[in-house]
């Protein structure tokens, strides 16, 4: 490998090498814009003339560092600002934890054509770096601002003041911001599509409301863990953004069978549907979701634990695209649910994974009823203290690409011939 690229390096050292002479410079250029920042940092090693070419702005628009070097620091960025400009339109800092202010403020002035900006995890950056995005980044559409842990109202009141092109914002983790932020940012931003904040135990009823009167183009939103969210919060979202795609609820406890009805007779096009641990919703909040949200795809019902066979029988006849679905911790599911489910017009076409973990009440009987999910590729078993080898050898005789994950305690030992305890261990007798 290494004697390769010595003799690369000999036949393009040299600025007259047939290839510059037979292509135009103009060419080569557009060959390396279909390079990766690898490749343009192997080509710029070559020759001078491939390094002027290699490090031209117009070939680094769209940067992601993360499979590159997650290690990158401020003078990285830096050079990289200097060296792209207003060509930048995308770069990925995800996992870059040394990345700090002063590195995104010169960013922000020189790379001022940004759209789209990831700084997951990157958990030096406070509220200025968004000031600067705000001052200088008006053409702003993406920003990922996941587990950046410093990040307050201040930041998403400067993106509403500056960024109005807006369309995906993640601030999952932001536990500082609060229903003030979120206002302010609804107020500023009305072409918001994605909006995420797993983790933000403050935002509450108030912001959400607020959020689906001015942001009425969500498709996908994300509220896990948000857990002073109501019924009348979900309420405003269904009945302004009949767009929504994908909704997390997961880890909202409050919510009741009120929040699936109106999700049914509102959003019919939602295919992704996430609420585990709604421990309140029930057979009849499903029943009314099966019968108008017929596009769902992906469904979430882990912990959801007054459910019953009656939502597994609703769910196969209404949603006949569902592929994926965990029922893990249902505990009242038995088999004839999974039964109804392997003969629904979701099972021999569609449904991927299954996971019935916890699931006390499933025998080899279900692994039978499924059979027929010709595509099934995983099921999860965990905890099911009813299934056994034979049951899943025989599903697997049928369904031989199948993944199965599931647990088997050891056997408890019987108990000692007589049912008498020895008075003595072994070694006590032998003294």
């Amino acid at each position: 490998m290494k004697q390769s690229y010595v003799q690369l390096r000999r036949v393009f050292m040299e600025e007259e090498a047939l290839i510059n002479k037979k292509l135009p410079k103009e060419l080569l250029l557009r060959i390396f814009s279909c390079l990766d920042v690898v490749s343009l940092c192997r080509c710029a090693q070559v020759s001078k003339s491939w390094n002027i070419l290699a490090l031209d702005g117009s070939n680094w628009q769209r940067i992601d560092l993360f499979d590159f070097q997650t290690d990158v620091e401020g003078p990285v960025i830096e050079n990289l600002s200097r060296r792209c400009g207003g060509f930048l339109r995308k770069l990925s800092l995800r996992g870059c934890q040394s990345i700090a202010d002063g590195s995104m403020k010169l960013f922000a002035q020189l790379c001022n054509n940004v759209e789209d900006l990831n700084l997951n995890l990157c958990k030096k950056i406070t509220d200025s770096t968004c000031q600067a995005l705000s001052k200088h980044c008006p053409k702003l559409q993406r920003l990922d601002l996941g587990s950046c842990t410093v990040i307050s109202d201040l930041s998403l009141k400067a993106l509403a003041d500056g960024c109005p092109a807006l369309t995906h914002l993640n601030i999952s983790w932001c536990e500082n911001v609060t229903q003030n932020g979120v206002e302010a940012l609804a107020r500023g931003c009305p072409k918001l599509r994605s909006f995420m904040c797993c983790g933000c135990t403050q935002v509450n009823d108030a912001a959400v409301n607020v959020l689906a009167e001015h942001c009425n183009s969500l498709e996908v939103v994300n509220l896990f863990g948000c857990n002073n969210i109501t019924d009348e919060a979900v309420t405003r979202l269904a009945d302004n953004c009949y767009g929504l795609r994908y909704l997390c609820l997961s880890g909202c406890p409050l919510l009741t069978d009120t929040s699936l009805i109106v999700l049914a007779q509102q959003c019919h096009l939602l295919s992704t549907l996430e609420v585990a641990g709604c421990s309140q919703f029930t057979d009849t909040g499903f029943q009314a979701l099966a019968r108008s949200c017929h596009l769902l795809e992906k469904m979430d019902l882990e912990e959801c634990i007054l459910i019953t066979d009656t939502t597994l029988m609703h769910l196969g006849m209404g949603c006949p695209r569902l592929e994926k679905l965990s029922l893990s911790h249902c505990e009242l599911i038995t088999d004839e649910g999974i039964r109804h489910l392997g003969m629904s017009p979701c099972a021999a076409e569609n449904l991927t994974v299954l996971e019935l973990d916890n699931c006390p009440l499933i025998t080899d009987a279900s692994l039978d009823n499924l059979v027929s999910c010709h595509n099934l590729q995983r099921i999860d078993l965990y905890d099911c203290q009813l299934i056994t080898h034979t049951g899943i050898r025989r599903l697997r005789s049928n369904l031989p690409n199948i993944m199965v994950h599931a647990y088997f305690a050891p056997v408890t030992p019987p108990p000692a011939v007589g049912g008498t305890r020895q008075r003595y261990c072994r070694c006590c007798v032998i003294l």
